[in-house]
C-alpha cells in the first residue's frame, strides 16, 4: 500500500535580506511593493537579525509531526513542507508528494484557527494542485485546531507562568493576526474561534472577561480597507489610560512559531509602547517544536489518513470528524 503523503503548511519568509522585495511582490499578488514599505519591511527584519526564524522552526515542526507519524504508522507517511509566499511553495510540496505515488493527500497548515480567507486558501491552492496532477487522488485537511487540549495546555502554562513574574494588577490579552473586515462577512468562523481560545485558557486560569484578560489584534495590513480591531497598541493605551493595570501578559494565541510578527510586532513594538505607559510586559512563548502540541497534530493527520475516503463532501476534518473528497 502506498503511504498518505502530508503537506505541512505555514505562511514562508524570506530566506534572506535581498529576497525581501520578491517575497512582499508575491504577498501582494505580484504588484511590487512601493519603496517606502519595502524600506519598512526591510527595517523590521533588520530588528530581529535580518531574517526571520520561521522558516527553520516550520521545518523542525515538520519534521516532529514526521517523527510522531513514523511511530504511529512505520512508513505510513511522506512528509513535504510548503509555504503559501515563499519556496517551496505548497505547489512544490504536492508535486513532489504525487509524484513520488502517495495513495491520498492531507494537509496541514501551521494555524490553529480557520478562516476562508488565510487557511482556506492554503487548502484551495493544495487541492487545485492535486487536482491537475491527478484528478482522482484523495485530498483531505485538517481544519482548525484552536482548542485542541494540548495547544490549550500549553496556552494555560506559558500564561501561568508569565502572571507569575509580573504583578498581581495584570491583563491578559489574547492575540492574533487581523484579518480585513470583509472577511467576517458570511460567518467566517476566524473571530470567533480566537475568542474561543482565550476563553478556554481564561477559564482554566480562573480569569474574568475584560477584568483579567480580553482579544486584541495585531500586524493589520496597511492597505485602505478597515481590518479587525482593536489593534493590540489601542488596547495597551487604554489599559494604562484606566490606571487599574500595572501590567500586561500578551498571549500570542494565534502564531505557532517565532518570526517577524512575534518577534518585531510583539517584542520591539508592543513592549516598547508598553514601557513607554509604564505597563510591565511579558510575552508568552510561542509553540515551536513543542512535542506535546506537535504529538496532537499528528495524531489528527493519523485519523483523518485513516478514515475512508468518501468521494464527497467537504475533504476536510475539523476537531470532531473526517471527510474527503476527490481532487477537483
Amino acid at each position: 500500500m502506498s503511504p498518505t503523503g502530508l503537506v505541512v503548511m505555514a505562511y514562508g519568509t524570506p530566506a534572506r535580506p535581498d529576497d525581501v522585495e520578491a517575497y512582499y511582490t508575491h504577498v501582494r499578488r505580484g504588484r511590487p511593493p512601493a519603496p517606502e514599505l519595502l524600506a519598512d519591511l526591510v527595517r523590521r527584519y533588520e530588528a530581529i537579525g535580518g531574517v526571520s526564524p520561521l522558516a527553520q522552526r516550520t521545518r523542525r515542526q515538520a519534521a516532529a509531526v514526521a517523527s510522531a507519524l513514523e511511530a504511529r504508522a512505520p512508513g505510513g507517511f511522506r512528509v513535504e513542507v510548503g509555504y503559501k509566499h515563499a519556496p517551496p511553495f505548497l505547489e512544490d510540496a504536492v508535486e513532489t508528494l504525487v509524484g513520488s505515488g502517495v495513495e491520498r493527500l492531507v494537509g496541514l497548515v501551521l494555524a490553529p484557527h480557520y478562516s476562508a480567507a488565510s487557511v482556506g486558501e492554503y487548502q484551495r491552492r493544495l487541492r487545485a494542485r492535486a487536482g491537475q496532477l491527478d484528478p482522482a487522488l484523495p485530498v483531505a485537511a485538517v481544519d482548525e485546531w484552536h482548542l485542541d487540549p494540548a495547544y490549550l495546555a500549553f496556552l494555560v502554562a506559558e500564561v501561568r507562568r508569565c502572571l507569575a513574574a509580573l504583578p498581581e494588577a495584570t491583563k491578559v490579552l489574547f492575540s492574533a493576526h487581523s484579518l480585513p473586515v470583509r472577511v467576517l462577512a458570511g460567518a467566517d468562523p476566524y473571530a470567533d474561534q480566537v475568542r474561543a481560545t482565550g476563553a478556554a485558557v481564561a477559564t482554566e486560569l480562573g480569569l474574568s472577561p475584560w477584568a483579567d484578560w480580553a482579544v486584541a489584534w495585531q500586524s493589520a495590513g496597511r492597505t485602505p480597507e478597515p481590518w479587525i480591531g482593536p489593534d493590540i497598541l489601542t488596547v495597551l493605551d487604554d489599559l494604562a489610560g484606566t490606571g487599574r493595570a500595572e501590567g500586561v501578559v500578551v498571549c500570542p494565541c494565534g502564531f505557532v512559531s517565532d518570526h517577524l510578527e512575534v518577534l518585531y510586532d510583539l517584542d520591539v513594538e508592543a513592549r516598547a509602547r508598553a514601557a513607554e505607559l509604564g505597563l510591565a510586559f511579558a510575552r508568552t512563548a510561542v509553540v515551536n517544536d513543542d512535542p506535546d502540541v506537535l504529538g496532537a497534530l499528528a495524531d489528527r493527520v493519523h485519523a483523518l489518513a485513516g478514515a475512508e475516503p468518501t468521494g464527497s463532501g467537504s475533504g476536510s476534518a475539523g476537531p470532531a470528524g473526517a471527510g474527503w473528497a476527490d481532487a477537483p
